[in-house]
């Protein structure tokens, strides 16, 4: 599993930009079999918040996901979530994991890397029309808090959300 692979979290600089834009494009044509999304007029998707995350620091967090130092996927949080009124609490936004990697462990260690790169409240919010989501964070979530997670369904449109929350601590260091 991801034990054979080496998986960093690399903060993405506004230098890759464009690279996160392409990722976006193919994230998005994944999610467009649950959520109806329309193609632009030039053939993309597009991400307006993208810009965002370079210009609201301490609120988004943008990240690359590496597999051996190769590009695998990406993880965008925020601080604050569309499931809380809770201001402080991190909101996995976006996780994308490029499907050669999947089920091979690798979105499992990047979800843990960025939950302890930023310690704190996380919700972690899945839609039940994205079935391979649900089973994915709850094992993910389970094993990461050692089942000290609440889950709950939110009402959505067009597909209920599955609402996972857990506190991440802060890491300790032994020098």
């Amino acid at each position: 599993m991801a034990d054979f692979y080496d998986v960093s979290l690399d903060v993405a600089t506004p230098a890759d930009a464009a690279l996160l834009s392409n990722l976006l494009e193919l994230y998005i044509y994944d999610l467009s079999e649950a959520f109806s999304v329309e193609i632009g007029a030039d053939g993309r998707f597009g991400y307006s918040k993208l810009a965002l995350y370079w210009s609201e620091p301490g609120r988004r967090f943008p990240f690359l996901i590496r597999c051996d130092g190769r590009i695998a996927g990406f993880a965008l949080a925020t601080r604050g979530s569309p499931a809380t009124d809770d201001p402080n609490v991190f909101d996995v936004a976006e996780f994308f994991v490029l499907r050669r990697h999947r089920r091979s462990g690798v979105g499992r260690r990047a979800a843990a890397l960025l939950w302890s790169r930023l310690p704190g409240r996380w919700t972690v919010r899945a839609s039940e029309g994205n079935p391979g989501a649900i089973p994915f964070w709850a094992g993910v979530i389970g094993q990461f808090t050692g089942g000290a997670a609440t889950e709950l369904t939110r009402p959505g449109n067009p597909h209920a959300w599955r609402v996972f929350s857990f506190e991440s601590p802060p890491q300790h260091s032994t020098a």
